[in-house]
C-alpha cells in the first residue's frame, strides 16, 4: 500500500525584486516562490534540505509545465499549495496552485516532474517501493 503524501501550503507577498517596471510579477518569480512550496512538500516526505545534503539524494526538477491565468501585482499576499499528483517508479508529479489571499482569484497553476538524483554521480535513482505501492 502506498504512503500517504503530506500536502504543503506556503504564503508569499509579492515584493519590489518580484515586479517588473509595471508593477507585475516576474515569471520567474512565480517558479520561486514554487520553488519554496515544493522544498517543504518535500521536508514533508522526509528530503528535508539537512537530510538531502547528508545523503546526497536530491529530487531534481524534470520538466515544469505552467499556466499564467491572472497576474500578480505588488503588494498582493499569495498562498501556494502544493501537492503529489502521480508518481510512477522513475519519476512523479506536483502540482501547484497560486491563489490571491484578497478575492481569492487562481493566478498560476503548475505541474512540475521530478526524479530522485544521487549526487555527485548524477544517477537517477529508482523511487523508494513504498512511494510507489
Amino acid at each position: 500500500m502506498p504512503i500517504s503524501f503530506p500536502t504543503m501550503e506556503t504564503r508569499e507577498e509579492v515584493m519590489f525584486f518580484d515586479t517588473d517596471c509595471g508593477g507585475v510579477v516576474h515569471n520567474i518569480a512565480y517558479l520561486r516562490m514554487i520553488e519554496t512550496c515544493r522544498t517543504r512538500l518535500a521536508a514533508g516526505m522526509g528530503m528535508d534540505l539537512r537530510s538531502m545534503s547528508e545523503t546526497q539524494l536530491f529530487p531534481v526538477v524534470t520538466r515544469t509545465e505552467i499556466d499564467y491565468r491572472r497576474p500578480a501585482k505588488l503588494g498582493d499576499w499569495l498562498t501556494i499549495r502544493g501537492a503529489v499528483a502521480e508518481i510512477s517508479k522513475a519519476r512523479f508529479w506536483c502540482q501547484f496552485e497560486m491563489i490571491r489571499e484578497s478575492d481569492g482569484t487562481t493566478l498560476v497553476t503548475a505541474r512540475q516532474s521530478l526524479a530522485l538524483v544521487q549526487m555527485p554521480e548524477g544517477k537517477p535513482v529508482r523511487l523508494p517501493a513504498e512511494w510507489v505501492g
